[in-house]
């Protein structure tokens, strides 16, 4: 789904020029779930915008599906994002005027869905994250756990082959945290592609794979366990 080659992002400004990712190769396929993991500042929510096409890279190759994407325009990266592409924030990014099936059908209202469908993907998707009892409630009258069940709604009502999640945990305690990981990782097993930015091994281990960046470059990368793999670890113990 994702192949990414000898990419770079610089920041520029009039004194200073940054590199934030250095000469990054990687690839995701279809139906995987990847974390990436490293320490503050090293590059790896730039990545993710970069995957996300919120920006675009200064250097390098990104094939989306097997297109080439660098270097299009802001309007080819939005038509590729609302179709393609859902998101899941650290801060939830609901917007409180709205109640909470208004919030979820934005996406829908973008990707001109007409009224009667978008009703019915709405009501489908909240009782499928068990926030269907909230759906007339405003974001601010519900737990950091309802809200992001909220968030991962809006994300996954379009039918997106791909979701970015940055930090869907970093809001919430550690019970409201498994709750929101198990959902992410049983949509993973329904077929979603996830690539989840995460600074807690407890997420992390919920993937296939673990990218360690370290000053904007892949420094090591973890493959989970197969399960016949942990039962001969277990029979050997």
């Amino acid at each position: 789904m994702i192949k990414i080659e000898n990419l770079n992002k610089r920041f520029r400004t009039d004194a200073v020029e940054t590199l934030a990712l250095n000469n990054v190769s990687f690839e995701v396929g279809k139906g995987q779930f990847t974390a990436i993991m490293g320490p503050s500042g090293c590059g790896k929510s730039t990545l993710l915008n970069v995957i996300g096409m919120l920006d675009g890279s200064s250097e390098g190759s990104y094939k989306f599906n097997g297109e080439e994407v660098s270097g299009s325009s802001e309007k080819q990266y939005a038509e590729l994002r609302k179709s393609n592409i859902g998101f899941v924030f650290q801060k939830f990014n609901l917007i409180d005027e709205l109640t909470v099936e208004e919030n979820v059908e934005l996406p829908l209202i973008y990707l001109k869905i007409d009224k009667k469908e978008r009703k019915s993907r709405v009501e489908e998707v909240l009782k499928r994250m068990k926030i269907d009892h909230r759906a007339k409630h405003f974001p601010k009258q519900l737990s950091g756990g309802q809200q992001q069940r909220v968030a991962i709604s809006r994300a996954v009502v379009t039918n997106p082959k791909l979701i970015l999640a940055d930090e869907p945990t970093g809001n919430l305690d550690s019970k409201n945290g498994i709750e929101v990981m198990n959902l992410l990782s049983e949509l993973n097993k329904e077929g979603t592609t996830i690539i989840m930015v995460t600074h807690s091994d407890r997420d992390a281990k919920y993937a296939d794979r673990v990218i360690h960046l370290f000053d904007g470059q892949i420094v090591a990368e973890d493959f989970a366990k197969t399960k016949q793999e942990e039962e001969h670890i277990a029979v050997a113990v």
